[in-house]
């Protein structure tokens, strides 16, 4: 059992401990509501961006080469992440270190200084990480269905931005966007694991490292579902084919995004999932297929991903919607939602093993919704899932799909 304890500090900062027994590792994660989606358009791809800037070091370790030997010499792995929704920095240490190593994160991230020369040179890193993404099919189909499913909303712009961006973001405009979404109250502090070595009142000093901020204007709602199509020609044997529908749940209650959870293993989540049984093992028309059911704060997603033989993947979407409208028309099969319950709890206990993923699942839950369920509150929802509550999601997850494909196929293609 994980315990959580939670507390503001001063400048508003949620500080979040998650106690986890029988692990000797710690992960320091702090976060913000300062992901993709926060950005206005001209500046889509500079949350990204700063996230690699401040790793170039603050004030007490000043450069990228303190910065990393200091994480070398703690025993420690430090990265960082950011999506639509959230950037988060997070550390991970045997937990003796705890201390230095929240030391550490915080002087970098908070302090960071945004060098000039190191902005200049961080540009090239930044516009090859995004022409790897757009060498690779599959990430531009997947770059491909958020345009497509949300359209010209921040939600349909890539995390990365276009590379013509990041060659002339000014070091003022990065600054202003950090002073503008770095707000402690909308974001979170998490310690993960072995927590016996910390010391709050220390802690309480780090972490005001994060000076309070005004607060930052809303994000724009996610938009209505519209379907749309979005195809790149590429004449490549595999095809890798994206869908999604925008099933009609609450995001932020619990149980049903439980429900939804066992809907999209029963779908297509597991190797025992109807997608995989009949378009990989029957029909043998790709190699991998799965759906994923994801929340925003403001939408829901249930998303189909394969990558699949060209000359079969209109075969296959075919087949795919049919298997949905067979779901929506007349629910599970016996025994069905039971597996699928049983295999979702089950990942999400195997997922929990790790330190780093308690850490990130509970800054995930307090920037998107605003509050933390414990893991096994989760487990529990999982738990309580009924064929009835399945069938529900089955019946909103109808209708033609949003649409992205990369291939050697047309528009026309995926237009019935």
């Amino acid at each position: 059992m994980i315990e959580i304890d939670q507390k503001n500090l001063e400048t508003g900062l949620p500080l979040v401990k998650l106690k986890m027994p029988g692990t000797r590792a710690v992960t320091a994660l702090v976060a913000f509501d300062a992901g993709a989606r926060t950005e206005h358009e001209d500046e889509n791809g500079m949350a990204h961006f700063l996230e690699h800037l401040v790793f170039k070091g603050g004030e007490k370790y000043a450069t990228y080469r303190d910065v990393n030997e200091t994480a070398e010499r703690l025993g420690a792995q430090l990265n960082a992440y950011t999506s639509h929704d959230v950037v988060a920095f997070h550390i991970t240490a045997r937990a003796e270190s705890l201390m230095p190593a929240v030391d550490l994160l915080t002087d970098f991230v908070a302090r960071a200084r945004i060098d000039g020369e190191e902005l200049d040179r961080e540009r090239g890193v930044v516009i090859q990480e995004i022409n790897r993404y757009n060498d690779q099919p599959n990430s531009v189909a997947d770059f491909l269905l958020d345009r497509a499913a949300y359209g010209d909303h921040p939600l349909g712009r890539s995390v990365l931005g276009p590379p013509e961006h990041i060659s002339s973001f000014s070091r003022d405009a990065i600054v202003a966007f950090r002073e503008r979404q770095w707000e402690p109250s909308r974001g979170g502090a998490f310690l993960a694991g072995d927590v016996s070595h910390a010391d709050d009142d220390v802690l309480a000093e780090m972490f005001a490292r994060f000076p309070g901020r005004s607060e930052p204007p809303p994000s724009d709602a996610a938009p209505e579902f519209e379907r749309r199509i979005e195809v790149e020609r590429r004449d490549t044997n595999q095809s890798h084919l994206r869908l999604h529908w925008r099933p009609p749940i609450d995001p932020t209650d619990l149980q049903q995004r439980a429900a939804l959870a066992v809907y999209a293993t029963l779908l297509g989540g597991s190797m025992g999932s109807r997608l995989f049984d009949e378009i990989r093992e029957q029909r043998g028309l790709c190699y991998a297929i799965r759906s994923y059911g994801f929340t925003h704060t403001d939408a829901a997603a249930l998303d189909v991903s394969s990558g699949l033989d060209s000359t079969k993947c209109v075969e296959a979407y075919t087949r795919i919607r049919e298997i949905v409208e067979d779901l929506a028309a007349n629910g599970p099969r016996d025994g069905e939602v039971e597996r699928a319950r049983a295999y979702a709890a089950g990942s999400t206990v195997l997922s929990l093993e790790s330190t780093g993923a308690v850490a990130r699942r509970a800054a995930g839950q307090k920037v998107t919704f605003g509050d933390v369920s414990s893991p096994d509150e989760t487990i529990d929802a999982l738990d309580a899932v009924t064929e009835d509550d399945v069938r529900e999601i089955a019946r909103g997850v109808t209708g033609d799909p949003v649409v992205a494909c990369v291939g050697p196929h047309s528009e026309e293609d995926f237009a019935g």
